[in-house]
């Protein structure tokens, strides 16, 4: 194959923390790649790109994994301070990426070669 032809790798760099992805299917345990990889359409609309890293994706050193800034802090997200719409958000982000339902993304990670 010519280098034109060749299929491209998209190259994100994860939290050297993050846990590895989960089989597909499997409870999402916050390794961060689909979100790095490309945005939700929540992320879409907070992130205001339909490409690269969601803007909402965000490292939680206390547990050690991604979270989703739209579900765990979506205040602190959006700039919103009224509690009743936050709680709101918050749980229209969790229905709308199906929190708790399982990894769906066809995706592989890969260790860079050394």
């Amino acid at each position: 194959m010519s280098p034109s032809s060749s299929p491209s790798a998209q190259v994100v760099w994860l939290h050297p923390e993050a846990p590895p992805k989960p089989a597909e299917g499997a409870p999402c345990n916050g390794c961060g790649l689909c979100c790095l990889a490309e945005p939700c359409p929540v992320g879409v609309l907070v992130s205001r790109r339909r490409t690269g890293a969601c803007a909402a994706l965000r490292w939680s050193d206390g547990e050690g994994r991604y979270l989703c800034g739209m579900v765990s802090d979506p205040g602190g997200v959006t700039g919103l301070r009224n509690p009743w719409l936050v709680r709101a958000i918050g749980a229209w982000a969790r229905r709308s990426i199906a929190a708790g339902v399982g990894c769906d993304a066809r995706l592989d990670a890969e260790m860079p070669p050394r």
